[in-house]
């Protein structure tokens, strides 16, 4: 059983980084040099529509610009070794019983739940699945592929603290497998941390409710369990949170000093500035105590970041 610390950082090349997508890559970075641990990224392009040519190359540069380089080669989802060990996952939970095909289209989910009066969830209903397939197609050809659930769900995360998620009112049984026959994302994401033994997943705040689905399948699939930290997001002008969805603008890393404080404001870490205008009258600093190398300040950044996070459970 692999006890030491291991992280990862996994984005999706729909895009390069933004503000936001840095503060995961630094606080996830972060928590594995404090833990003396190992950090891996992974490339998660399973998801083929939204993937954007030549984007998992230049987020590769990006990390590099800014320091935050993986201590093993770079994971890329596509490749047939994790296509085939999804497939096993999925052929696992149906010979268990807790995957079943589904013939519902969004439409087919918009009118049960309208029959219904929909599910009180505070969620938009269609984002509740009914059950409609649970007990069998009717003769239907099956689109996509579910896994159920079941009960409320109780979890611990080292940043926001007790959380729970009632999974059948508030998600409904969820699907693994697309109608367009690629793996979803709460399927592939389990598959690959238990493959690449990760132990500690740091990662924005907007993916929280997802922790229990994917906590959820590694119990059924006898996979461990990673403890979870959750950062805060960074929020646009508009109030929405920044993503690439939004138009989030591509963080420039030819100033990445001026990149990972930012990112570090966010985490409320307390470092020095990297750069900017001597007070007036001072004597003139020395260069390297002024500006810090990015070697020395992501030193600093991994010393405040112990301080604040290391004994946090």
């Amino acid at each position: 059983m692999v006890t030491r610390y291991r992280g990862r950082f996994a984005p999706t090349p729909s895009g390069p980084l933004h503000a936001g997508s840095v503060v995961a890559a630094l606080a996830s970075w972060l928590d594995a040099r404090a833990h003396g641990g190992t950090w891996v990224v992974r490339i998660e392009d399973t998801d083929t529509p939204r993937c954007v040519p030549g984007a998992d190359h230049h987020i590769l540069h990006q990390l590099d610009r800014l320091g935050l380089r993986s201590d093993e080669p770079v994971r890329w989802q596509s490749p047939s070794p994790s296509q085939d060990a999804y497939e096993a996952a999925w052929r696992a939970l149906q010979a268990k019983g807790w995957a079943y095909g589904c013939a519902c289209s969004r439409q087919d989910i918009e009118r049960a739940l309208a029959r219904v009066g929909g599910l009180n969830t505070g969620q938009p209903a269609a984002a509740v699945y009914p059950g409609t397939c649970r007990t069998g197609l009717g003769g239907r050809t099956p689109r996509a592929w579910r896994v159920r659930v079941e009960g409320h769900w109780a979890w611990h995360d080292r940043r926001l603290g007790p959380q729970s998620q009632d999974l059948p009112r508030e998600v409904g049984d969820f699907v693994i497998r697309r109608a367009d026959g690629l793996w979803a994302y709460q399927l592939a994401v389990v598959v690959d941390d238990a493959a690449q033994c990760i132990t500690d997943v740091v990662r924005g705040e907007d993916l929280a409710d997802n922790t229990p689905r994917q906590q959820h399948l590694q119990r059924l699939l006898g996979l461990p369990l990673p403890r979870y930290l959750h950062t805060p997001l960074v929020w646009a002008c508009d109030g929405q949170k920044l993503s690439k969805q939004t138009g989030a603008m591509a963080v420039d890393v030819d100033r990445p000093l001026s990149v990972l404080q930012a990112a570090a404001q966010v985490l409320q870490l307390q470092l020095p500035a990297a750069g900017g205008p001597k007070p007036v009258g001072s004597s003139p600093p020395d260069a390297a105590h002024h500006t810090p190398s990015l070697e020395r300040w992501l030193e600093q950044a991994t010393q405040a970041w112990a301080q604040r996070w290391l004994a946090v459970p």
